[in-house]
């Protein structure tokens, strides 16, 4: 009684510890009709998936395995590895210049970076590998020199672009138009101001940048950027209408000597699941890493909201 009087004229509440009590209770959801429908759509689904994947002899596994690993198949991976790495380090390298350019001041600079984007979302990867591939047709020759006037070197174009540069010159192009969008939405999510703040500190652009708005930016930008990192992995395949031997244009060529269409196709999708699937977890160590303090705690939980409200009480 005397503890109870005490609590009360402390100003604690009676109840404190039954607050404790049921905060270190498990809460389980309320199991109703809803849940049982969702459990019984889910076991038809998954046996409908096993019986389709599993148990249908099309498919033909043995000859899918059989495949996955063979010489031919890893080479054509490793040329879809190297197009994908040089494409991305190019495609946001010409990102980064554009999206500089697009929010430059000088109304010249504008001016190209809005075209050149303009044009890139209007013309299909494929048209763009096409122009690319076939650009010798249009200019036999790549000089430097006065326009207009001589030039003092001169290369022909067929030279310069062979299959494997014009794969990489035309998905750069593509990745660059698109990444600068990415760069200036990021740019353009940052408080105004941070900027304020790292003029009034002396700093230079690229010391601003590199310590205070770059690890900011990058954690904005990087679910959008790692999407269009995936979809120029993917649009690698585009590359067989010019000839360039990938994955894809590998086992095209193989299925079309002994007819195993399908076990073929599906040798290509597991490797691309598989390379998404680490570009995946690339993504998520990435958000892990430049995510750090800005985390969204899990505050929203029974334990934690009972616990706040007695130390409020307190």
């Amino acid at each position: 009684m005397s503890s109870l009087l005490t609590r009360r004229k402390s100003g604690l509440p009676a109840d404190l510890r039954t607050q404790k009590d049921l905060a270190a209770l498990k809460i389980r959801p309320r199991f109703g009709i809803a849940q049982w429908v969702s459990i019984g759509v889910a076991i038809y689904l998954g046996l409908t998936l096993i019986q389709f994947f599993v148990f249908n002899e099309n498919w033909k596994w043995d000859v899918v395995f059989s495949y996955l690993f063979s010489q031919v198949i890893m080479n054509g991976l490793l040329n879809t590895i190297y197009l994908t790495l040089l494409t991305t380090f190019f495609g946001l390298i010409l990102g980064v210049i554009t999206a500089w350019a697009r929010m430059s001041s000088l109304v010249v600079l504008r001016t190209f970076a809005v075209l050149y984007i303009w044009l890139m979302r209007a013309m299909p990867p494929l048209v763009m590998l096409l122009v690319v591939f076939f650009f010798g047709a249009l200019v036999p020759t790549l000089g430097i020199g006065i326009p207009f006037g001589p030039s003092f070197a001169e290369v022909p174009t067929n030279d310069v672009i062979s299959r494997f540069s014009a794969a990489i010159i035309g998905l750069s192009i593509y990745l660059g138009a698109y990444s600068a969008e990415i760069f200036r939405g990021g740019i353009l999510a940052l408080p105004s101001g941070q900027f304020e703040a790292c003029k009034s500190l002396g700093l230079p652009p690229f010391k601003a940048y590199q310590k205070i708005l770059g690890p900011q930016l990058i954690r904005v930008i990087i679910p959008s950027l790692a999407n269009d990192v995936i979809t120029i992995f993917k649009s690698t395949s585009l590359v067989s209408v010019i000839g360039y031997t990938e994955l894809l244009t590998t086992v095209q060529t193989i299925y079309a000597r002994n007819f195993e269409t399908i076990p073929l196709l599906m040798v290509a999708v597991i490797w691309y699941l598989v390379l998404t699937s680490i570009a995946m977890f690339g993504q998520a160590r990435l958000e892990k890493r430049f995510g750090r303090g800005f985390a969204r705690r899990n505050q929203g939980s029974p334990k934690a909201a009972l616990e706040n409200a007695a130390k409020e009480d307190l």
